[in-house]
């Protein structure tokens, strides 16, 4: 049976995107997505009203254009390739993107308060971190995190995982505002590799309070999940099917955070990482390329 919170691919779009996750849509106050697809040659025009936004190229190259002032954004083949460069497009902006040769493009966007400027981050000032250990070993890509690119609200991260590895792990939840934990809204956004076989990728993403949320979703190329409160994790990657997934996180606190409060019945699991290598295979690629 279908969640609300799974959304598979397609079923959200609108206006000429692939995904248009609105705070009205999610039934929240801040976070949002849009993915763009474009084909070769073609332009899309918005405004970005109350919501700072970031384009993040997911397959392929483009020039962004914020208020007159374009960037060139170097992107990537696909999300296992590199990490990207991105173009930062503060509240009541005009943005357009153009790319020559197609391709897909994320908005991770949340309402903000101020007007920052308009920036463009080279791949190369992307922070890129590992967690983790042994079969829960991931690459995080901090291109958005709240200690790296200064946004007024938005936090955007992304991770690799390898296929066998599990992702979001242990679950965590952050849905009250307390010493250690603060209220996010958030949006998973996936997208699946392949090692080489013939079959479709796939992978799994569970979310959970104990109460009335309770997901575990088969997850494919271009799905959502939202996350309005509880446990969130693990994200499954089979083995065989990389998985990438990326985090747009937002909510009232008026400092960027990512606090989060594990579910106390996994938390030892960190201590356990203590004494396992990390698998060899993460980090999955930089800003050169794989690795």
């Amino acid at each position: 049976m279908s969640s609300p919170l799974h959304l598979p691919d397609g079923s959200t779009a609108a206006d000429g995107f692939r995904v248009a996750i609105t705070p009205e849509s999610a039934g929240w106050a801040y976070s949002s997505l849009r993915v763009l697809e474009l084909a070769p040659g073609e332009t899309r025009r918005f405004e970005t009203g109350d919501a700072e936004t970031i384009v993040l190229p997911l397959a392929g190259s483009c020039v962004v254009t914020v208020d007159g002032t374009s960037y060139e954004l170097a992107g990537r083949e696909h999300v296992f390739a590199r990490v990207t460069d991105f173009v930062y497009a503060p509240r009541e902006a005009r943005v357009s993107v153009t790319s020559e040769r197609g391709g897909r493009f994320a908005l991770p966007a949340a309402r903000c308060d101020r007007r920052l400027a308009p920036a463009y981050v080279p791949a190369a000032d992307v922070a890129v971190e590992v967690r983790g250990a042994g079969a829960a070993s991931r690459q995080v890509n901090n291109f958005a995190a709240p200690d790296g690119f200064g946004c007024d609200r938005l936090v955007a991260v992304e991770v690799l995982t390898p296929g066998g590895n599990w992702s979001s792990y242990p679950p965590h939840k952050h849905d009250e505002a307390r010493p250690g934990e603060a209220v996010l809204e958030e949006i998973y956004y996936f997208e699946l590799g392949s090692s080489g076989g013939p079959g479709r990728p796939f992978g799994y993403q569970r979310v959970y309070d104990g109460r009335e949320v309770d997901v575990l979703a088969e997850v494919r190329q271009g799905d959502v999940v939202l996350v309005p409160r509880g446990y969130h994790g693990p994200s499954m990657a089979p083995p065989g099917y990389p998985m990438y997934y990326l985090n747009v996180l937002a909510g009232p606190h008026s400092q960027r955070t990512m606090a989060c409060c594990d579910d106390p019945e996994h938390h030892w699991v960190r201590q356990s990482w203590e004494s396992v290598e990390r698998d060899p295979r993460v980090p999955m690629c930089d800003a050169e390329g794989p690795r």
